[in-house]
């Protein structure tokens, strides 16, 4: 079952996706399959995240869940969009800006 910071996050990607694909790919309303294709892994990575509704902003996590490929990929997207965000989607971009002071929780050390 996928918690409420969990989905908010979904739902924050999803809308830089539109806006990074509508700009950079002419596309309106729909995503390029490029675009469907990384928000559908970053959505799967968003769902295993080991901190859950503890999840504090990617970009100051402890935890790298995409690979190095894909990374690179949503930080272009994030860097983009991000501040695009402020007017096309205010409440998402209040909620971001409040979640990067989160305070970073620490991962449960593996029983041995």
């Amino acid at each position: 079952m996928i918690n409420n910071r969990i989905r908010r996050e979904q739902q924050t990607i999803a809308a830089m996706m539109a806006i990074y694909c509508a700009d950079h790919h002419q596309t309106r309303g729909v995503l390029c399959e490029a675009c469907v294709h990384l928000l559908d892994y970053a959505r799967r990575r968003l769902e295993s995240c080991p901190f859950q509704s503890e999840k504090p902003a990617c970009n100051h996590c402890t935890v790298h869940c995409y690979s190095k490929e894909m990374r690179g990929r949503v930080q272009e997207v994030m860097r983009y969009a991000g501040p695009r965000m402020t007017f096309r989607h205010p409440i998402l971009s209040l909620y971001h800006l409040y979640d990067k002071f989160r305070k970073v929780p620490e991962l449960p050390k593996p029983k041995r």
